[in-house]
């Protein structure tokens, strides 16, 4: 090599590379991970075999774990909430079963054998059970279509008891195979637009009752229901607008004054069950019934009656049964599961997402076969039972005997209610859902976000349900998807006076490292990125070559590649790997490894990757590297300077 002067360089420290795991013992591994990341089989180890028998009991079987410490205090605080939730649960159930085109009566027994079922299974203590608006919704205009639930009654109550069914066998099964990452993709943005969506298009329903109209459309878009009642202004009853703008604004009122002052929570609780008293002596008084004001009628006494072979399995709209019910059943997961961690988030407890799932599928199982439909924990009802001070799920007990008593003495005293003050407690209900400010959040702190959200919102109003739905899933997973299609990458620059290395977009007071340039890759390298990935780098290697010509400085020489955001790395990404480490040889330059995690080393060595671009270049952090770069830089001199590394301390 005529006159050189050998010159070595020892690295600091040096990469290791993990031992390989057999393969059986990955898997599991993996799996695990998946699937059980909360490790619940933790509590099974080292017992006896009779106390994993009791453990897996409490496990499935909550009620049996807290059930031994309860007292009578918590029993008072309970009962007093459960005897709140009971009168909000009562007018509720009426109003959301007629918003499903339901018999009102199905509506009280939908807030009887569910909580009792979810109060034995569940682990929340906050979460009330009952109906919930949106799904009432979903159910009414999907199966709406397919049977008309006033012309074919029977089959259509039929076909909503069959999609409850399946809701309940979906929700279980993914709590039971541990996939309640399923319901993650609806995001926030996506679950405020198209709650905002559907109060909106709820409340729009209810001008039906507030106008006294008897014909209306079945269509739940603005346009059609507008449509609906501009033409039919002959046909608006003064009394109905009269008595239902009353009853909401008194509504409305009792909400805002529990919300000034907290400890008065109980005026916004009574007040939909003293408006349904209160209408209902009204239209007695006044025979308003006989004047244009529709009222429920009557109630058969009783309790639930079985439905088992009212599940419509040989139906020709089975599917479609089915479709509505997987579609209910992840609405009503997501908005359950969500109540209940807000709850239990001020309380400082924790609840099992997976156990939710399969405490609402059973409930709905068992609500299915004796006469319910689908169920839930609604916000609004949650919020009472919160505020009354409840202790567990035995409010849900309390809640599900005083129905139990409304089915068997009271249900006569509800002929007379008015359907104008159904329509107000729905409506003042579903005002809360419009939440305006989250939207504005979202607003401000992410636009795709609010996008998102945005589109829900008006794929509801404007189109259906199921359009606006669809509009947000999708644009959720094209986020998705841009994510990681299109990874991040940024060019690292040094901190002054440190050997810290940081993107240039976050610290501008980060220097660039002649002849260096360093690039950080924010995200696993897979067959999606991986070619996005070759083309971004190599775009940053001529970028910074035009710069560097243009301020003069020394010319490019080493490409950096900071590992440490990729957690995982598949053949494509080592195949872009390659590729990109022969672009770096034609252009004169040297690519530098610097810290690998602990599976992208091990494909590495594994594909022989490590062994083309030489163990010399693999370093464990991005100082480390810069500095064997800057070393190699300063001491290179035209009479030929031979650089080595000792392989014993720079080995990978």
């Amino acid at each position: 090599m005529g006159n050189m002067e050998n010159i070595e360089y020892e690295c600091p420290h040096k990469v290791a590379i993990p031992p390989t795991k057999p393969f059986l013992q990955s898997l599991m591994t993996t799996l695990k991970e998946t699937f059980f990341p909360d490790d619940p089989f933790r509590q099974f180890q080292g017992q006896p075999g009779s106390r994993k028998l009791v453990l897996g009991l409490q496990y499935f079987v909550p009620i049996l774990e807290w059930a031994p410490r309860y007292t009578f205090d918590s029993f008072k605080a309970d009962l007093v909430a459960g005897i709140t939730i009971a009168s909000l649960a009562v007018p509720q159930g009426i109003s959301y079963a007629q918003l499903a085109s339901l018999p009102p009566i199905i509506g009280l027994y939908s807030s009887f054998v569910p909580p009792l079922v979810y109060a034995m299974l569940g682990s929340s203590r906050d979460l009330a059970v009952g109906t919930v608006a949106v799904a009432s919704l979903l159910i009414s205009t999907m199966l709406g279509k397919e049977v008309s639930p006033t012309e074919h009654t029977r089959e259509y109550v039929q076909l909503v008891f069959t999609s409850t069914f399946f809701a309940g066998v979906f929700q279980a099964s993914l709590g039971f195979l541990r996939l309640g990452f399923v319901v993650d993709f609806l995001s926030h943005a996506t679950i405020v637009g198209f709650m905002g969506g559907a109060a909106t298009v709820v409340c729009l329903q209810q001008l039906k009752g507030m106008l006294g109209l008897v014909h209306f459309t079945h269509a739940t878009d603005l346009v059609s229901v507008m449509r609906s009642v501009i033409t039919q202004v002959h046909e608006w009853r003064w009394e109905s607008g009269v008595m239902g703008c009353c009853f909401l604004v008194f509504l409305l009122l009792t909400r805002y004054f529990s919300k000034k002052r907290p400890a008065f929570f109980w005026v916004n609780a009574m007040a939909p069950l003293t408006s349904v008293i209160f209408g209902s002596v009204l239209v007695y008084l006044s025979h308003a019934e006989k004047h244009g004001v529709p009222v429920i009628g009557h109630l058969k006494k009783g309790l639930n009656p079985p439905s088992i072979a009212e599940l419509a399995f040989g139906s020709p709209h089975l599917m479609t049964a089915i479709k509505v019910g997987i579609i209910t059943g992840i609405i009503a997961l997501a908005e359950g599961v969500a109540v209940g961690r807000s709850f239990a988030t001020f309380k400082n407890y924790h609840i099992d997402g997976n156990k939710e799932m399969i405490a609402f599928g059973m409930m709905n199982i068992a609500g299915s076969c004796t006469s319910c439909y689908l169920t839930s924990g609604p916000f609004s009802r949650t919020a009472v039972n919160f505020n009354a001070g409840c202790k567990s799920a035995v409010s849900n007990i309390v809640m599900a005997t005083a129905v139990m008593i409304t089915l068997l003495f009271l249900t006569p005293l509800f002929h007379y209610t008015p359907l104008v003050v159904l329509s107000s407690i729905i409506i003042a209900a579903m005002l809360g859902l419009i939440d305006y400010e989250a939207a504005i959040h979202l607003y401000k702190i992410d636009k795709f976000d609010f996008v998102v959200c945005i589109s829900s919102y008006i794929g509801v109003v404007f189109g259906s349900v199921e359009i606006g739905l669809v509009t947000a899933v999708v644009l959720s997973l094209v986020r998705v998807l841009i994510s990681v299609a299109r990874p991040r990458t940024f060019a690292l620059g040094n901190i002054p006076n440190s050997v810290i290395y940081r993107s240039m977009d976050q610290y501008p007071n980060a220097t660039h490292v002649p002849g260096v340039l360093i690039l950080q890759i924010d995200s696993p390298i897979y067959f999606a990125n991986a070619n996005y990935l070759r083309e971004r780098i190599s775009r940053w290697i001529y970028e910074e070559e035009d710069r560097v010509k243009a301020a003069g400085e020394n010319s490019l020489q080493y490409i950096v590649l900071d590992l440490s955001a990729v957690g995982s790395i598949d053949t494509s990404g080592i195949s872009m790997l390659e590729e990109t480490k022969k672009n770096v040889d034609r252009r004169g330059l040297k690519l530098v490894i610097a810290n690998p995690r602990s599976e992208v080393i091990k494909k590495l060595e594994k594909s022989k990757f490590i062994e083309s671009l030489g163990e010399e270049w693999i370093y464990l952090t991005v100082g480390e590297a810069v500095g064997a770069c800057n070393f190699m830089l300063h001491t290179y001199k035209p009479n030929h300077v031979e650089v080595a590394f000792s392989a014993q301390d720079c080995n990978v």
